[in-house]
């Protein structure tokens, strides 16, 4: 099972997420703060808002239209700024790591 490291501004918790579903899911069934999820996953907010550690950037896929113009509606988008609804977890994203915005909307 691949372990995700969540960060956030008072922690840092390591995870074992099942492969096959979002990396939304996994903060969800492991009540990651932070990680609203208000639409459940159908990329029409933005409350599921990550900071990928920079290292993995080229191990995701590109963002699709659909995800750039929610994070555009997000709190403090930045280049590594993904939605985590958007992110299938895999083997290969091992040891991933995540920030969650100090605040969510």
């Amino acid at each position: 099972m691949p372990r995700i490291v969540f960060i956030d501004a008072n922690s840092r918790r390591e995870v074992l997420a099942t492969s096959g579903i979002s990396l939304m899911e996994v903060a969800r069934q492991n009540q990651i703060e932070g990680i609203l999820a208000q639409c459940g996953g159908a990329c029409a907010c933005a409350t599921c808002h990550v900071y990928v550690a920079p290292q993995w950037m080229d191990q995701l896929p590109a963002r699709e239209d659909m995800e750039q113009g929610m994070l555009e509606n997000a709190w403090e988008p930045k280049d590594n700024s993904r939605l985590s609804c958007q992110i299938t977890v895999s083997e290969a994203l091992d040891g991933l790591e995540v920030t969650i915005p100090e605040r969510q909307g």
